[in-house]
């Protein structure tokens, strides 16, 4: 497994120039075309590499399978994921990947500054994809065994909007062709060297929406009731304290993400992050009495708050199964890695996975400085998650 290197990091440099920013706003999965292109891309190299049913599905997923070791087709099959978007923050167009030394003469990538690179997540991508080509050469050592694992490309997890089109039935069909045959997930969409991640935010979206009352400007004494400046009011009220920029470990927060309007009509997007479920519910009902207090600010003023549920902190869940979290930590054992336990601040398609009842920690990818101009990712840590990823799917045959 010395030469990871060479497999992981062409790959990452050619799937980073593919556009795949995905888009909020649009209600078709994938959201955007650039998913496709990276998609069907990634399927044919699949099917190249000798995967068994490489294919992309209708909604943009990428599905394939590793086959198990001769004699170890019963053993339990397992899923390797990684997203095909990257984030709106800043833009992901013309990636230009840099590779160079950082101060301690470690090979990093990084974008050329004027973009985010996309680490998050085709580092995830390229590393699975790495550990496949490893496990599916013909070269492969005899005395390297392994278990069944599917190999899960999904669209649209920065928006949250890509799992609800999840191809269960077909992946079910992939993994054994029963009901829930798929044993456990992992995520390769993670940080630094060493972090495993068990447990995630509960996540509620709040759009809040501002109904005031228009009127010349002349003649707006005692008459207008402004919306910009009532959801300006409601932004306000959210305490400081208790935002994502002063916070960290486990508090949550609330986040003003998205505001617009005018005189008659706006609105507000706030997003509310909490490992505790119910201190998340106490946060979502204290929005309720910020909207009676603009109200009460702005005579002939309406506010009104919907809330919706994202995804659910998956610990409990990943805690009733201890072999998927055990059989990580004896992979990363085997690989040389000493690993640590972290709460994610976020989100990953596991969080969802997790509660469709399929178990999924995330792993590390190597990348820093996600969602940003500053991104970038370690190249050796990138080859560990690539050992990582083998010994796992080693571990899970035995």
């Amino acid at each position: 497994m010395e030469n990871f290197a060479d497999l992981v990091v062409p790959r990452f440099l050619r799937y980073v120039q593919i556009w795949t920013t995905s888009d909020k706003r649009s209600e078709e999965t994938p959201s955007t075309g650039g998913q496709w292109e990276l998609a069907r891309l990634l399927a044919k190299e699949l099917n190249e590499l000798g995967a068994v049913d490489a294919e992309v599905t209708s909604h943009c997923y990428v599905l394939a399978k590793i086959p198990a070791s001769p004699g170890l087709e019963n053993k339990p099959a397992i899923g390797l994921m990684a997203h095909l978007d990257t984030a709106s923050d800043v833009s992901g167009k013309d990636v230009k990947p840099v590779v160079t030394k950082n101060d301690a003469g470690e090979t990093v990538i990084r974008s050329d500054g004027t973009t985010l690179l996309g680490a998050d997540d085709k580092a995830g991508i390229a590393e699975i994809m790495a550990a496949a080509e490893y496990l599916l050469s013909p070269k492969l050592p005899a005395e390297i065994k392994h278990g069944p694992a599917l190999i899960i490309f999904s669209p649209d997890e920065e928006t949250g909007k890509g799992l609800p089109c999840f191809p269960m039935e077909r992946i079910n069909t992939l993994a054994g062709g029963t009901e829930n045959a798929l044993t456990a997930c992992y995520t390769l969409d993670g940080g630094p060297l060493g972090e495993l991640e068990i447990e995630c935010f509960n996540a509620i979206e709040a759009r809040v929406f501002f109904s005031g009352r228009a009127i010349h400007l002349g003649a707006a004494r005692g008459e207008l009731a402004n919306a910009c400046l009532m959801a300006a009011a409601f932004a306000v009220m959210l305490p400081r304290s208790e935002s994502p920029e002063a916070t960290d470990g486990c508090y949550g927060y609330y986040c003003p993400a998205a505001i617009s309007g005018s005189l008659e009509n706006a609105e507000l997007e706030v997003l509310i992050r909490d490992f505790d479920l119910d201190r998340a519910k106490e946060r979502a009902a204290a929005l309720e009495v910020f909207a009676r207090a603009v109200e009460a600010q702005f005579p002939g003023g309406k506010v009104r708050v919907e809330c919706k549920f994202q995804y659910y902190n998956m610990k409990d869940n990943i805690d009733r199964r201890p072999e998927v979290l055990s059989k990580l930590e004896e992979a990363a054992r085997r690989a040389g890695i000493a690993c640590t336990l972290k709460p994610i601040r976020g989100g990953t398609d596991g969080s969802r996975l997790t509660e469709l009842g399929i178990p999924t920690p995330n792993i590390f990818t190597g990348g820093r400085n996600f969602h940003s101009l500053d991104e970038w990712v370690s190249v050796p840590e990138m080859e560990a998650a690539c050992r990582l990823t083998v010994e796992l799917v080693r571990v899970w045959g035995e």
